[in-house]
């Protein structure tokens, strides 16, 4: 297997490997019970999507790294998610937000990848499709009700969409790894996520009475390893038992 397919692959399960760990620092802390838990199963289902990813990056690189090395034994500089999924929890409508714009992502690119060329990532994905649409719907629902609500609701939403909109550039920014999986039949063309996704956030704002920023500031690096001052933090803790303790397991 190429070195660009074994990228592809962990570069998903990077993804939701550290946006399942911000999810989780809700546990205990969401504003109610029900959402609590709701909270709480949406981190373990990206959890249980990067234990598939990362398994599967492991056998095509083919160097014995299993998927708790992969997640574990790693440094900042090896990780390469894009810089939205790292970045502090803030309140409910930064996350809700942040949750909505890489739901609407995820799912279109999960569909895609259940026609991949890869059998185990189209396995993958035809279970990852199914959680994608109910994340999408819940985070959809929620920026709905907070934007169209009181005027601190939609303030903070405003707030927060201001703030994440110039990371979302990156998710879409193609380079070698990209294309050659796309020549391959592996990865769909991120020009058509681009496309179906701008359609899909670009309408809910509007029915959430929100306005798409018009700034041109855009965040890079995270898919090359260069991460904000967060990502550190977050791997400390995230990584602090294996590295104490050699040889645990998932």
């Amino acid at each position: 297997m190429s070195n660009a397919h074994f990228s592809y692959v962990l570069r998903l399960g990077d993804n939701a490997l550290i946006i399942g760990q911000r999810l989780s620092e809700w546990c205990g802390h969401s504003p109610f019970l029900e959402e609590d838990i709701a909270m709480a199963n949406t981190a373990l289902d990206h959890v249980g999507r990067a234990r598939m990813l990362l398994t599967h990056a492991g056998d095509l690189e083919g160097a014995g790294r299993d998927e708790d090395q992969l997640a574990y034994l790693r440094d900042e500089r090896e990780f390469c998610n894009v810089l939205l999924c790292e970045l502090p929890i803030g309140d409910f409508a930064f996350t809700l937000m942040r949750q909505y714009l890489l739901d609407v992502y995820h799912l279109h690119l999960f569909e895609a990848l259940c026609r991949s060329q890869d059998e185990v990532l189209a396995g993958i994905a035809a279970k990852a499709v199914k959680e994608s649409s109910y994340h999408c719907r819940r985070s959809a629902e929620w920026v709905c009700r907070l934007g169209d609500g009181t005027d601190e609701s939609h303030r903070r939403m405003q707030s927060a969409l201001d703030e994440l909109w110039g990371y979302t550039d990156e998710i879409f920014a193609a380079d070698a790894v990209d294309e050659a999986m796309r020549a391959q039949g592996i990865a769909p063309p991120l020009a058509e996520l681009e496309r179906l996704w701008r359609a899909d956030v670009e309408a809910l704002l509007a029915r959430a009475t929100l306005s798409v920023p018009d700034d041109n500031w855009r965040a890079s690096g995270g898919r090359e390893g260069i991460h904000t001052e967060h990502m550190g933090v977050l791997l400390a803790e995230m990584q602090v038992l294996q590295r104490s303790h050699p040889g645990l397991a998932w």
